[in-house]
């Protein structure tokens, strides 16, 4: 990833958050399942990167497009038993933090 250019990066990175933005259908649960990561994690990792200068729930509101209680009543479904047990799985394959 070195190899990429920040300005390369940054752009890539605006097109994943507005592809999830767009894709409200895609649960996060089953991002976690999936892949290990979701919205929040995105907003976690953007309020991380900025040094203190977005709080978590701010990175988490850039990424959603709103505050993640908003978006959480009108997109969230309730997790299922089978949901929630494929990302407990996933998430013991994530690498250290």
């Amino acid at each position: 990833m070195s190899d990429i250019d920040d300005a390369t990066a940054a752009a890539a990175f605006r097109r994943l958050v507005a592809h999830l933005q767009h894709r409200t259908d895609a649960q996060n649960v089953d991002l976690m399942g999936l892949a290990g990561f979701c919205r929040n994690c995105l907003g976690d990792w953007l309020a991380e990167a900025s040094g203190g200068a977005l709080t978590s729930a701010e990175g988490r509101e850039l990424v959603y497009g709103m505050p993640y209680t908003e978006w959480k009543a009108r997109h969230q479904q309730p997790a299922t038993p089978e949901q929630l047990q494929r990302m407990e799985e996933s998430l013991k394959r994530n690498p250290p933090a």
